[in-house]
């Protein structure tokens, strides 16, 4: 009752995975990644242990051929298993049991150069097909063009049973929340009428608070926004401010704690000078009175 994809950009030296299933809370049970590694998903009648084994076979330096053949060999219900494995390098491995193949629609799957799309109880092979197209067609970051690929996935039919819960996971060497844990993208929704479209929204949310800033996207504070960034901090209830086009040392100090407050953790300053990401954010929930 599951559909995920895995997926690499090695530019960015990212591995990524992602899930939507009518079953709650399934990113845990079959979203499993280490940062430098590779991914695993494990679905169907999954085992998560696989994921765990799984990763450490490939810190051996095995292929992801050998680390499923390997899996599978030890395991009495590998028939009932779907299980895909992708590497930093060389070609995915996916597995898909006979039992799961005799559910009641489509199970099976789909590996591309950089990418291993799999499913069971779909409502065509086209889902399959529909993933990988549109992760392939997407622009922008690995984790987005996840996302954009269980959309597609959706939209070409998805499950027979529905939505309810959907998964992401992008590992990355210095990624995480100050660069520690390699788990750089790492958001599960775990029941919601639209998962999907959640895990968007979400994502957009991690962006803002666990990402640092981009040095193309910053803006020097000039009279007219430091107008503005006092009245959105006004009205935020943090602090009333006067209307003046001061920014000197307390107010970029006061812009800090605020922003911190706001959960900007990972896009704070010590300058005259503002993320627009941050201030496009602040824009939206803090708006102009009509």
């Amino acid at each position: 009752m599951t559909y995920s994809i895995i997926a690499r950009d090695t530019s960015a030296g990212e591995i990524g995975a992602a899930v939507q299933s009518k079953f709650p809370g399934a990113g845990s049970i079959a979203l499993h990644g280490a940062a430098g590694i590779g991914c695993i998903t494990t679905q169907a009648f999954a085992n998560p242990q696989h994921g765990d084994e799984g990763l450490a076979l490939l810190r051996r330096g095995l292929s992801a051929q050998t680390v499923l053949e390997q899996l599978l060999r030890n395991d009495p219900a590998a028939d009932e298993r779907q299980v895909a494995v992708l590497g930093p390098a060389g070609p995915a491995a996916l597995h898909t049991g006979d039992a799961v193949r005799s559910w009641d629609g489509f199970a099976g799957g789909e590996v591309r150069p950089h990418a291993v799309a799999s499913g069971n109880t779909l409502r065509a092979q086209a889902v399959v097909t529909a993933m990988l197209d549109g992760f392939e067609a997407a622009t922008g970051e690995l984790a987005e063009r996840l996302i954009s690929a269980l959309a597609a996935g959706r939209d070409a039919g998805g499950e027979f049973r529905g939505q309810q819960s959907a998964a992401i996971l992008v590992v990355k060497p210095g990624g995480g929340y100050g660069g520690w844990s390699g788990r750089h993208v790492d958001i599960s929704v775990y029941d919601h009428p639209e998962p999907i479209t959640e895990l968007g929204r979400c994502y957009r949310l991690h962006r803002l608070s666990y990402f640092p800033s981009d040095p193309d996207q910053l803006l020097p504070v000039d009279a007219a926004l430091a107008r503005e960034l006092k009245a959105i901090m006004s009205r935020a209830g943090f602090r009333e401010l006067p209307d003046t086009p001061d920014w000197g040392e307390a107010e970029i100090a006061l812009l800090k704690r605020f922003m911190g407050a706001e959960n900007y953790d990972n896009r704070l300053r010590d300058d005259a000078w503002i993320d627009a990401e941050v201030l496009a954010d602040l824009r939206q929930r803090y708006p102009r009175p009509t």
